[in-house]
């Protein structure tokens, strides 16, 4: 607890740094005001919480009572009732303890653990912060900033915001790490214990990292400082606690450590709680703005930092790297629309896609593009969309690219705005943008290979078993078939009185193999840990699968499906969809070699293309189209283990 002070304060604490301070020393060396709370802190932290007690003082007993309530999801009010419950038990004990959840968080912000509340329009149109702070109204839609409540105690009204971000700074915690001992030195890991084989088994191994050190070399002269990536997400991560609706959490992880620290819970900070209840979409550039302005700060200036280590101060920095969301979180943060004929960000204005006339939505089957050039996929069009294939791959877009592009781009935010245009895909130009080193970085954001390998699994196993709603083929899918001039033999038969007969397909599953398939997962017995109880999921009359979640699909997509497919359908079919397994199963390898992501590269292009042999169009949506960038990624970004959405299973805390 006495060291917990230390830190909060920025005093050193460390062997043979013991000398106690006295109170001329207190006037001289904290005159800024500090003095008192750091005392009274220390006498916290030596106060036994009743005497005799040689396990708790006041301090820890609090922040014990604070830590249950956190992994307990208690909310204030079952809070405050234990703690007066206390009260009546043990009196002596708890003299001079917080009476309630406020006071106690008047404690966590005196330990540097605290947040700021700042005020926000109802409609997404203003932040209350910076030159807006002083202001009442929006400008935008004209709402009020308050709304007023009943009388409190004193007789007057209180003003409370009728919308309000929480904001935990940054600055703070990033000091916290390196005035733990037991942390400081691992953020040097990356410059001075990493395994330098030529593999890829942390993002300092990748080219992204090492171009960024390139061009910035005052910033990677130093190792400590720090490289973030950073994630969002639209979850409630309070669900027992005083957030009343659904939040959208930003969280930023310092990729610095090591492995076995990096992207674990302790290491996830919390920066923002954007309030719902529905998303903010294009708006979520408003309510970024002071995470923006600490990283610019972070990146030009600094902050005077106490490295416990090596027992010196430095001038800490940090940038940003990446960001990390699903597909629509993808939209907001990069002001890409990832729907309609141009979804793919990563191909652009050169996204290949048909809209399917009877599906009535958007097929993506443009893969031959990155085949080699002389492949005989590239001249057979009966088996494809009906055309020669003569394309190169599109050009991902580098930061300078986008920044021409949208130089002169501007909109307006706020749901009730209207009439923003789009300039050929793109919403509007990222806040990202405004941190002088973003055009820079190599891969601005992350596609989810998390929510990606899901939905093509999810596809996979609807079409195959034919599930309600879930599988890619069926009349109007043939009718697209037919319209597109391809693939005659699976075109519907009509039957007369409206009637109509599809075809087998080469996927098409019997019920006798559709049982093998459903048996197979049912009997499934996994290490405690590995994977839920997915044979719980699995229903037999009839063959059907229900209620698998993202880990799920996950461990069916890279283990189970190749076992489950042994004894059914033909080679044909099989063949690829064991091909597309292994690659997911090779792509979330912790070590990554250089040349087998080449290798994967080319391969799923050549998976993609069978695939498009066997499938209807409409099996096709941008997700099953997202596979043939991953491995670019991969070998841009390194593992993907750092860069996808699993950390959102955690419980989110302010630590």
């Amino acid at each position: 607890m006495r060291g917990l002070v230390h830190d909060a304060f920025g005093v050193p604490n460390e062997e043979g740094h013991t000398e106690e301070y006295t109170g001329a020393q207190m006037d001289v060396d904290y005159a800024n005001g500090q003095a008192k709370e750091f005392y009274k802190l220390i006498d916290n932290s030596q106060q036994p919480l009743y005497e005799g007690c040689d396990k708790f003082s006041k301090l820890s007993f609090i922040i014990r009572l604070l830590h249950l309530k956190c992994i307990g999801s208690l909310n204030n009010k079952v809070f405050d009732m234990l703690l007066e419950l206390l009260r009546e038990a043990f009196p002596d004990a708890m003299v001079g303890l917080p009476k309630s959840y406020y006071e106690a968080e008047k404690l966590m912000k005196e330990l540097g653990l605290g947040y700021e509340k700042i005020d926000a329009c109802p409609n997404d149109c203003t932040l209350y912060w910076g030159e807006n702070e002083r202001k009442t109204s929006c400008d935008t839609c004209h709402q009020l900033r308050w709304r007023t409540s009943d009388k409190d105690p004193t007789g007057e009204k209180r003003k409370i915001a009728q919308k309000v971000l929480w904001y935990f700074p940054l600055k703070p915690r990033l000091q916290r790490l390196f005035m733990s001992t037991k942390t400081a030195s691992h953020m040097r890991w990356h410059a001075e214990n990493r395994t330098k084989d030529g593999c890829m088994r942390h993002p300092a191994d990748s080219p992204a990292w090492n171009t960024f050190d390139r061009l910035h070399p005052n910033f990677a002269r130093e190792s400590r400082n720090v490289r973030l990536g950073l994630a969002a997400d639209g979850i409630n991560p309070f669900k027992n606690m005083s957030v009343s609706h659904n939040t959208w959490p930003v969280i930023l992880f310092p990729y610095n450590l090591p492995p076995w620290m990096c992207m674990k819970e302790p290491y996830l900070m919390l920066s923002l709680l954007i309030p719902g209840p529905l998303a903010p979409g294009n708006n979520i550039d408003i309510y970024l703005q002071p995470l923006i302005a600490d990283l610019k700060d972070l990146w030009e200036v600094g902050i005077e930092t106490y490295d416990a280590s090596k027992k010196q101060n430095f001038q800490l920095r940090a940038s940003l790297l990446w960001t990390i969301s699903d597909f629509p979180g993808y939209a907001y943060l990069s002001g890409w629309s990832t729907q309609g004929e141009f979804a793919c960000p990563v191909c652009n204005k050169e996204t290949h896609s048909l809209r399917l006339k009877h599906g009535g939505k958007y097929c993506y089957m443009g893969n031959r593009r990155f085949l080699p050039k002389d492949h005989e996929f590239r001249k057979n069009k009966r088996h494809f969309d009906g055309t020669f294939e003569y394309r190169q791959a599109p050009q991902q877009q580098s930061g300078n690219m986008v920044m021409d592009e949208l130089k002169d781009f501007t909109i307006k935010f706020g749901k009730p705005v209207k009439g923003n245009q789009k300039l050929f895909g793109w919403k509007k130009k990222s806040i990202f943008f405004e941190l002088p080193y973003w055009k820079d970085n190599v891969v601005r954001h992350n596609l989810d290979v998390m929510h990606t390998e899901k939905n093509v699994c999810e596809s996979i196993c609807g079409t195959l078993l034919d599930l309600d709603g879930k599988s890619k083929d069926n009349y109007k899918s043939r009718q697209d078939m037919e319209q597109m001039g391809i693939r005659p033999e699976l075109h519907p038969i009509p039957k007369g009185s409206g009637k109509f007969y599809l075809p087998t397909a080469a996927f098409t599953m019997s019920r006798t193999e559709k049982t093998t398939f459903c048996q197979v997962l049912k009997n499934l017995k996994v290490p405690d840990g590995y994977a839920s109880n997915i044979a719980r999921c699995v229903q037999l009359k009839p063959p059907k699968l229900l209620g698998l979640k993202s880990h799920d699909y996950h461990v069916m997509m890279q283990q189970l499906l190749p076992i489950a497919l042994r004894n059914t359908l033909s080679k044909t079919v099989r063949s690829p969809l064991i091909k597309l397994s292994q690659y997911f199963r090779e792509l979330c390898s912790k070590v990554i070699c250089p040349a087998d992501v080449i290798r994967l590269e080319k391969d799923i292009a050549v998976v993609l293309c069978q695939l498009e042999k066997l499938f209807p169009p409409s099996f096709f949506d941008v997700m099953v189209h997202l596979t043939v960038h991953l491995a670019t990624e991969v070998r841009l970004c390194g593992p993907v283990h750092y860069r996808w959405m699993y950390h959102n299973s955690f419980t989110y805390t302010s630590n």
